[in-house]
C-alpha cells in the first residue's frame, strides 16, 4: 500500500481483520480486509461495489491562483463539491506567481491534497490538477465555443471582486448573465473560469467573452477569489439534488 494510505490506517488504529474501503480514483470502490498491519501492510480485496458520488456535470475550474495558503483551501473544497479537474491559472492581477520547477511541486501538492480530499468525503474518482498555465497561455489552447467537440460544454465566467469592492461583472447583468440552472441542464459539461483578487483586466475579460463565456451572478454579495468558485459548485450541487 502506498505511505500515504498507510499512516492513514495507522490515525485510524485499524487492526488485522478489520474491514476497509478502497478506491483507485477511476470509480466505484472495493470492500476489504485488513490481513496484516505489522511489516508490508496487506488487504484481502472482498467485492466491488458500482458506487458514483459524482455531480451530473463535468465541472471544470480554471481559478486565477488566489496567494498564499487559500489555493490548497479551495484545492481541498472543491474536491469535497464535486468538481472533476482544476486548472490553477495565472491572469495579469494574480499575486501568486508560480512557473516551472515551482510550479511542478505546487502541482504534486495539491494533487496529493486531492487525493486526501476524496478520501476524507468518500469520493472514488480523483479530480485532475493540471499544470499552471498563463491566463493568456490558457485561452490559447481552448476550442472555438462553436466547435462540434465542445457544443455540450457550458462556459461560465464568475463575478469576482475587483479592488475597491465592486463586482467584476456586474456590468453583464442582463442578456450576458446565463441562468445557472438553464445552463447546467443544458450541458453535459461546464467549463467554469474566476478571476483573482483583483479582477480579470479589460482585454482577459474580453477574451473571456470571445472565447464563449457568459456571466453568471451568484447573487448580491462580492465574493473572494476562493469563495466564488465554491458558490458555484454548491449551487449546481442543489440543482443535483432537485433532478
Amino acid at each position: 500500500m502506498p505511505a500515504d494510505t498507510v499512516r492513514h490506517l495507522q490515525v485510524l488504529r485499524l487492526r488485522s481483520g478489520d474491514e476497509l474501503t478502497v478506491f483507485d480514483g477511476r470509480g466505484g470502490e472495493w470492500e476489504a480486509r485488513l490481513l496484516s498491519t505489522a511489516g508490508p501492510v496487506r488487504a484481502e480485496i472482498l467485492c466491488h461495489v458500482a458506487i458514483e458520488r459524482e455531480l451530473p456535470w463535468a465541472v471544470t475550474l480554471a481559478v486565477a491562483m488566489p496567494a498564499n495558503d487559500r489555493m490548497d483551501w479551495l484545492m481541498e473544497k472543491a474536491t469535497e463539491m464535486g468538481a472533476a479537474a482544476i486548472q490553477p491559472l495565472m491572469s495579469a492581477r494574480s499575486v501568486l506567481r508560480l512557473e516551472g520547477e515551482r510550479a511542478a511541486r505546487r502541482v504534486a501538492h495539491w494533487q496529493a491534497a486531492v487525493v486526501a480530499a476524496c478520501e476524507q468525503c468518500g469520493r472514488n474518482r480523483v479530480p485532475e490538477v493540471r499544470p499552471v498555465l498563463s491566463l493568456a497561455n490558457w485561452f490559447s489552447t481552448l476550442p472555438a465555443f462553436n466547435d462540434p467537440d465542445v457544443r455540450g460544454e457550458a462556459r461560465c465566467l464568475l463575478a469576482a471582486p475587483r479592488e475597491g469592492g465592486a463586482t467584476s461583472f456586474a456590468a453583464w447583468a442582463g442578456p450576458h448573465k446565463a441562468r445557472l440552472q438553464a445552463t447546467a441542464v443544458a450541458a453535459g459539461a461546464i467549463l467554469v473560469l474566476s478571476g483573482p483578487e483583483g479582477g480579470l483586466d479589460p482585454e482577459e475579460a474580453a477574451r473571456a467573452r470571445a472565447a464563449g463565456f457568459a456571466a453568471v451572478s451568484l447573487g448580491p454579495r462580492v465574493l473572494r477569489a476562493e469563495t466564488a468558485p465554491l458558490a458555484f459548485l454548491a449551487a449546481l450541487g442543489g440543482l443535483a439534488l432537485q433532478e
